[in-house]
């Protein structure tokens, strides 16, 4: 598939699709807290999603049997909802979400801890959402995509923390995922050339030990390998001359965030 560089009617639904998600992230992560299971946060999750006159993305998607990856501590992606899954105090938890408006996609993620987290979990949820932040100010009509994927690993890296390597971003629109793939750890080629109107799902996801990751048996949980905490950020943005326009973030989450640190 080649890489598509939207029109403005696209743009404008993307933007929609984009407005929706974060309000759609927003309202779960104020529902979230101890005591809910995994599943609960996906029925919630998709009654939100269709109360916005949205299809959940991840829903059937190649098998994927939920509308919301709910994946907890040392779940990297992908968790699977389960109602014997109880959030606990201390818990931290990444909720990956995608929703289908008019026939084009949108995809984010956040991590959030729930109740008391330790320091080193928060760091790890403020540092990992910093990395996507310095990654996207590469995302730039002229630059080249692998800008993006060696500043998220720089920012990462140079705090200490392992980043995934057999996951990575990706292009959206149509199709939930498109070209261009999006490497965030170091790259020695340049990468394609960025141009004004693609639309890029930029997904730092950061372990506080190794990069390594295993598959449980369920064949879509993805976990570290040694076990220790991950954490997941992704926004759909679209490039443009000046920068990165962010679709699927809310003003009033941009507005909380602390993202002038490099």
């Amino acid at each position: 598939m080649a890489v598509t560089v939207k029109s403005e009617n696209a743009i404008e639904l993307m933007r929609a699709a984009g407005n929706i998600l974060g309000r759609v992230h927003l309202e779960l992560q104020k529902s979230l807290k101890e005591g809910m299971s995994t599943k609960d946060v996906d029925r919630l999750g998709e009654e939100i999603i269709r109360s916005y006159g949205c299809i959940p993305s991840f829903l059937g998607y190649q098998g994927y049997p939920a509308s919301v990856c709910v994946s907890v501590n040392d779940e990297v992606v992908h968790g699977i909802p389960s109602d014997k899954r109880i959030i606990k105090d201390g818990d931290i938890v990444s909720l990956d979400i995608g929703v289908i408006y008019k026939g084009y996609h949108s995809d984010a993620a956040r991590t959030h801890g729930v109740g008391n987290i330790t320091s080193e979990a928060k760091r790890l949820i403020e540092d990992t959402r910093g990395s996507f932040f310095a990654g996207i100010r590469q995302a730039k009509a002229g630059n080249h995509l692998h800008q993006i994927s060696n500043a998220v690993n720089s920012y990462a890296v140079k705090r200490g923390y392992g980043v995934v390597r057999d996951l990575a971003g990706h292009g959206i629109g149509t199709h939930l995922h498109e070209d261009p793939i999006i490497p965030n750890y170091r790259q020695i080629r340049k990468g394609l050339k960025l141009k004004s109107g693609m639309t890029l799902a930029v997904e730092p996801m950061l372990n506080i030990g190794s990069y390594a990751v295993e598959w449980l048996d369920d064949d879509w949980t993805v976990v570290t390998a040694d076990h220790t905490l991950s954490a997941h950020y992704e926004n759909t943005i679209l490039v443009t001359e000046n920068g990165p326009e962010i679709l699927s973030i809310t003003d009033e989450e941009l507005k909380s965030l602390d993202i002038t640190g490099k």
